[in-house]
Order: structure tokens, then sequence, then C-alpha cells
């Protein structure tokens, strides 16, 4: 005899990925502009719920008041012959309080945009974010220049402080959407842009551009982690260090085969001599969640993927293939490993 699954369970595994995914919801604010952008939200939806609600009541009460016709009924054309002072003050009233709640609107839209401009700066952490297709560069700026420096795909940044984010794009226009936090905010190529936002609830928060950009266009997302300030320097201490130089036989290997192939033509290893900027920068890939802005779970089998075949991953991608042979791939993955 066997055991057949309940006929909920796919649907339960369903919910459970669901939840352990990052967020992105711009009905879950998880910072105060957030919150003021989700209050604008919720007073246009209630308007115009009202407004639909009014015109579904006046049209079943026409409907109800008018009676059964058929094809022989004259036409009524009475209103023609004679005035109707109580439709007349009807359509007026519904006109003056569509100006009333169209007033409203314009009145709030115009306050939140001032409290959106109004949020504290003080202590903030300055980032830059680039937008390429299809990836995110990210510059964390430091008045101590040793302090800088970059990362990609992933951010981290700390609870309760304000983050100023200058945004640029470096070849079509892109827009950062990060619901949870914020608004959007276009991106546009030779123009920088300014966005101002707070984490005021630890967690992981999926953003994604906005703007169609490309073929990939679907497959440009980033990760914001917020945590508490003490985790968030820490982690900002670890990006700043370079990659270790202690490896193994086989680890060196791979170093190795990154020096001499492609790889080190598009990508920077702190500590490495590899220092182009065509690509991510991979001094810490290892330490990410995930892969190709946010495609591919970040592990041995899925790294080995989008290092041989990124083109199956992500179509279009300027990532090239790296034809190499199975001693070669190994070491290359162990070698990435450690970086952390």
């Amino acid at each position: 005899m066997t055991m057949k699954a309940p006929f909920f369970l796919p649907f339960l595994l369903h919910a459970a990925t669901a939840a352990a995914a990052p967020s992105q919801n711009a009905l879950r604010p998880a910072g105060i502009q957030a919150e003021r952008i989700h209050d604008l939200w919720l007073l246009t939806v209630a308007i115009c719920s009202l407004v639909f609600v009014a015109v579904l009541v006046a049209l079943l009460l026409a409907l109800w008041r008018s009676g059964r016709s058929d094809a022989t009924t004259a036409p009524d054309v009475a209103s023609l012959a004679a005035p109707e002072p109580k439709l007349k003050r009807s359509v007026l009233l519904a006109v003056g309080a569509s100006i009333a709640l169209l007033f409203v609107l314009i009145v709030a839209d115009f306050q939140t945009d001032r409290l959106l401009g109004r949020m504290p700066l003080s202590d903030a952490v300055h980032i830059e974010v680039t937008a390429h297709q299809w990836w995110w560069e990210a510059r964390y700026n430091d008045p101590e220049p040793g302090k800088i420096f970059n990362t990609a795909n992933e951010l981290h940044i700390p609870v309760g402080r304000p983050v100023i984010m200058t945004l640029k794009s470096s070849d079509v226009i892109h827009t950062f959407w990060l619901p949870n936090l914020h608004g959007k905010k276009d991106m546009i190529p030779g123009r920088t842009s300014l966005i101002r936002l707070r984490a005021d609830q630890a967690g992981t928060y999926r953003g994604q551009c906005a703007e169609f950009c490309g073929l990939e266009h679907a497959m440009m997302a980033f990760l914001v982690t917020a945590e508490p300030n003490d985790r968030y320097e820490a982690w900002a201490d670890a990006q700043r260090r370079e990659a270790s130089n202690v490896l193994s036989a086989r680890e060196s290997r791979g170093r190795q085969v990154f020096m001499e192939r492609s790889c080190v033509m598009c990508h920077t290893v702190q500590g490495s001599g590899a220092n182009a900027v065509f690509g991510p920068d991979l001094t810490h890939v290892a330490s990410r969640q995930t892969l190709a802005s946010g495609v591919l779970p970040n592990n041995r089998q899925q790294m080995a993927a989008w290092v041989t075949q990124p083109q199956k991953v992500k179509p279009g991608t300027n990532m090239p293939a790296t034809a190499l042979s199975g001693e070669e791939l190994e070491a290359l993955l162990d070698y990435l490993g450690t970086l952390k």
C-alpha cells in the first residue's frame, strides 16, 4: 500500500519558499520613506474605491428607476422639453466632489514629497550605485580613502542610519527600485540622481531594475541586507580586506587559471593583481548569496554553470563562456570559493 502525499503539500512548499525568499513588496514598508509612500498609496486607493462605488451605485439606481422597456417602447425625451433642476444639482454635486477629492490627492502628493526630502541625514552611509547591462556596481564612499570599497549586486546597510545613494548608469536608462524601502528612481546615462532611504527593520530586501533596459532586464535584480550597525561595520571591514594569499596547491592552481584565462580581463580581485573593471568585483564573491545579479544561488554547482555556460543561464549577457578542462574548472572553483 502506497501513501499519497496530501494534495495541499505543493501549496505548503510554495508558501514556505515564498516566505523564505527576500521581500520585494511595496505593501510591507520597512523604512520611513517607504511608509510615507505606502500611506499615499492607501489614500489614493481609498479615494478611487469611493469614486468607483459611487459611480456603480448611481448606475444601478438609474437602471432601477428607468423601468422595463422593449422594442416598441417610445424613447423618453421628456427632459428635452422640461428642465430637471434636481438632476442638474446632482451633476454639479458630483463635479464638486470630484474636484475636492482631486485637490486632496494633489495636496497629499505634495506633502509626501516634502516629507521624503526632510529625512535627517546625519551620519549617513554614502553608496554610489552604477547600473550596467545587466548587473549593479556599488561603491561605498568614505572621507578616509582607505575605507572605500566596491562590491556588486548585493548591498548591506545599517538599520536606523540614513543611506544616501548616488545613482548612475553606464549604458542605457535603468530604474532603481527597492519597494520595501523607497520608490523608483530613474538612472539616466550622463546624469546623476540621488535617493535617500533608511531601513527601520532588519531583513533582506530584493530590488529590481524597473525600466526595460534590454534582453535580460528581468534578470537584473539585487539584494539589500539591513542589519544592526555592529554587524554592518563587521561586514564593511571584511569587504575592505584583500583576498587571502594563503592558498592550498589546488587553490593556487585555480588562481593561476583565473589570471591566465579571460577572467582577469574583466574582473578585479584585490590583492591578486587582477584589476579590470568591466565586470563585477569578485574579491568577496563567495560571501554573496546569489550569482549573475540574482539569477542563481551562489554554490559550487551554479558557479560552474555560470563560468562555463553563461549564455545558457542568462542569454545576451556580456559574460563570455570560458572553455576549461575538468582539472582547471575544479581548481578555479576552489579558488573562487576562497574569496569570502
